[in-house]
């Protein structure tokens, strides 16, 4: 696990040569619906242990919530599941939306 800053991601979003990352946002679904990255995938982080089997431990995934700190709990547990490539997004959805889209809501 590793942890990857807003601008970081968004490069890779943006290279067509490299395959997008799942991009699993671990948050309620009220946190959701207010912001979230287009494609992310809604798992809150309560459901990730049981819906485990949903997710490609051969892909690389990015946990995302509000400020960093749900994800990065996400992303040691995925990599105690034997997945690889997983990353954390520094400073969560609300760095994205300082420094990447700063058109999208903080909260």
């Amino acid at each position: 696990m590793r942890n990857i800053s807003p601008g970081e991601l968004s490069a890779w979003l943006q290279d067509p040569a490299r395959p997008a990352p799942l991009l699993l946002d671990v948050r309620e679904p009220w946190e959701f619906r207010t912001c979230h990255i287009a494609g992310a995938r809604p798992v809150p982080m309560n459901e990730v242990p049981r819906r485990l089997a949903e997710l490609d431990p051969e892909s690389d995934v990015v946990a995302i919530c509000h400020h960093g700190t749900r994800s990065m709990h996400v992303a040691h547990f995925l990599a105690r599941q034997g997945f690889e490539r997983v990353y954390n997004l520094a400073g969560g959805m609300d760095a994205w939306a300082r420094s990447v889209d700063t058109a999208m809501p903080v909260y």
